[in-house]
């Protein structure tokens, strides 16, 4: 397979963007990185494949690595993730991301066979992808070279590595996202719910109403998907959105105010914590690197 993931790299390199990471393709993301540092993303739902090197990755206090070959797959917006992302040598990381269509998707699973499993699964995995695989994404990523090509051919090949993306080891996973039964999908509803009032206080027992949980049910099943807590889960989502803000040139207290905070000074201190930096310091560093952060699979 070694074959395959380097002509993959040499795609990626000849489309490359330093400051953007979303190609041409639609929800298709590629990007290479040349320093180790630790780096915070958003990641939305979605399978992201490494290429070339090796990642860590903290999904609330899970920690993930992963190699060239390797795959992770989320069903769960995790709207903050801390990165190292690993060189191979002098040689840079190299990874390619689909975010996932969620009508795609259902439609897709619809015209497969059903599967008998119905085992319950976290909200993420990581698994090393097989070379059908990675001839659907490398057909996907030939694209690229032929953008004319790709208001025609795009959703082809797109549902064919969603195809054979429910074909491998991550079938069991990525068949929840068409369920409209089970812990993890009521989860699902939940954080849908938050995301769009996550600069609202509310109390606890309002999400778990929404999953159809009791309280303790819901913060069992809720850290079982995330790998955190509610309340943490709509504290990154709050600081994501300030980030955000910061970055096209929001001044920090109208910013802390526009995500739910009372205390500008609180919304520093939770902000530095997280992402390393002062607001005003982070923004400026942001602006200079990649444009947004936000819903990225890499």
């Amino acid at each position: 397979m070694q074959d395959l993931l380097d002509q993959m790299c040499r795609r990626v390199l000849r489309h490359e963007n330093e400051k953007q990471l979303e190609s041409a393709i639609p929800r298709l993301a590629i990007g290479a990185f040349r320093q180790s540092e630790p780096t915070i993303m958003a990641v939305s739902a979605g399978v992201c494949l490494i290429l070339q090197g090796a990642k860590q990755m903290m999904v609330g206090k899970t920690m993930l690595r992963y190699s060239a070959g390797g795959c992770f797959a989320s069903l769960i917006e995790l709207p903050t993730t801390c990165c190292i992302f690993e060189m191979d040598g002098d040689k840079p990381y190299i990874g390619t991301g689909l975010t996932l269509d969620h009508e795609m998707f259902t439609s897709l699973i619809a015209d497969m066979p059903e599967e008998r499993s119905k085992k319950e699964m976290l909200g993420f995995n990581v698994e090393t992808v097989s070379r059908d695989v990675l001839e659907a994404w490398d057909h996907l990523l030939a694209l690229l070279d032929t953008p004319s090509d790709i208001p025609i051919l795009a959703a082809s090949r797109e549902r064919e590595l969603l195809y054979r993306l429910l074909q491998s080891p991550h079938g069991p996973l990525l068949r929840q996202i068409g369920r409209e039964e089970g812990k993890l999908a009521q989860i699902r509803r939940a954080i849908d719910w938050m995301r769009h009032h996550f600069d609202e206080s509310f109390p606890i027992e309002t999400v778990a109403d929404i999953a159809g949980m009791s309280v303790a049910s819901f913060n069992r099943h809720f850290r079982a998907a995330t790998s955190t807590s509610p309340l943490q889960y709509q504290k990154t989502l709050r600081l994501q959105a300030a980030r955000r803000l910061l970055a096209s040139d929001v001044d920090a207290t109208r910013t802390a105010y526009a995500v739910g905070y009372e205390s500008p000074s609180q919304f520093s201190r939770e902000y530095s914590r997280l992402f390393g930096r002062p607001p005003k310091q982070d923004a400026s560093q942001l602006r200079e690197n990649i444009s947004d952060v936000s819903a990225i699979v890499i």
